[in-house]
């Protein structure tokens, strides 16, 4: 445990900045708990630019299709998190799993 845990006050405003941070950086809120102190976030697929990877494909003779499929794949996954101050005080984030 730690020495001097925050006040729900102090917390509330922590969580608050950690959820205003991610919502800068790009994320959207699907879920907030002002009493537990989480929240859940969520975090679209880019877009690919099929185009330009069509060109570094014939460019390559094919060798990019490799990478185009990784890119694409990896694109298209919606990433999501959870955000929340535990028991100590300690804010902390973590991966969700996304089905």
């Amino acid at each position: 445990m730690k020495g001097n845990p925050l006040s729900q006050e102090q917390s509330l405003q922590v969580f608050s900045n950690m959820i205003s941070n991610k919502v800068h950086n790009g994320f959207t809120l699907e879920e907030r708990n002002d009493e537990l102190l989480f929240a859940v976030l969520s975090k679209g697929g880019k877009a690919v630019n099929h185009g330009l990877n069509f060109i570094i494909f014939c460019l390559t003779l094919g060798l990019w299709s490799f990478a185009w499929l990784y890119l694409t794949l990896e694109a298209s996954k919606q990433k999501k998190i959870l955000v929340a101050i535990d028991e100590d005080g300690v804010p902390f984030e973590e991966r969700c799993l996304v089905a």
